[in-house]
C-alpha cells in the first residue's frame, strides 16, 4: 500500500495555450519513452524479482514514475485546457481533437496510441535490468 497525496510532485502552472507545444509533449505521456511505459516497466518487472530489496527498488521507481505520468499529464491539459477552434485547426491538433477534445489521452506524438509493447518484462533480473537502463538512457 502506498500513500498517494493529493498534489502534484512539482506544480505546473502553464499561463498560455499551445497545441505545437502539447502535441510534441503528450509523446513523455504515452510515446514509446514515455512515464507510462516507464511505470509499467518497473512495477510489471518486480514481481519476478528474486532479491526483495531490488524488487521494493523497482516498486519505489515505478510508483515515481506514476507521479512523472500525473506532471505531464498536467502540463498537456494545461497546454489544451483553453485552446480556441481556430488554434486547433492552425496547429493541427484537429486529428487529436476529434477524437479526445482536450482529455488527455496515452499517445506518442506522432499519433500512435499507447500499448503494452512500449516495455518489456522478461522475467530474468538481469534482462529486465538491462532493459531498465536502456529505457532511462532514452529518456534523460
Amino acid at each position: 500500500m502506498w500513500n498517494y497525496e493529493r498534489r502534484l510532485e512539482f506544480p505546473v502552472n502553464i499561463k498560455e495555450a499551445n497545441a505545437d507545444i502539447a502535441q510534441a509533449i503528450i509523446s513523455q505521456y504515452g510515446g514509446p519513452d514515455g512515464e507510462m511505459g516507464a511505470s509499467m516497466r518497473y512495477l510489471s518487472q518486480r514481481y519476478a524479482c528474486p532479491y526483495r530489496e531490488v524488487a521494493g527498488v523497482l516498486t519505489d521507481i515505478g510508483t515515481e514514475e506514476l507521479a512523472h505520468l500525473e506532471m505531464v499529464a498536467a502540463i498537456v491539459h494545461q497546454l489544451t485546457k483553453n485552446l480556441s477552434m481556430e488554434q486547433i485547426e492552425k496547429s493541427g491538433f484537429r486529428n487529436y481533437y476529434v477524437d479526445h477534445t482536450v482529455g488527455i489521452w496515452p499517445q506518442a506524438a506522432g499519433g500512435i496510441p499507447f500499448n503494452a509493447c512500449e516495455f518489456q518484462s522478461k522475467g530474468d533480473i538481469i534482462t529486465d535490468l538491462m532493459e531498465d537502463m536502456a529505457a532511462d538512457g532514452a529518456t534523460s
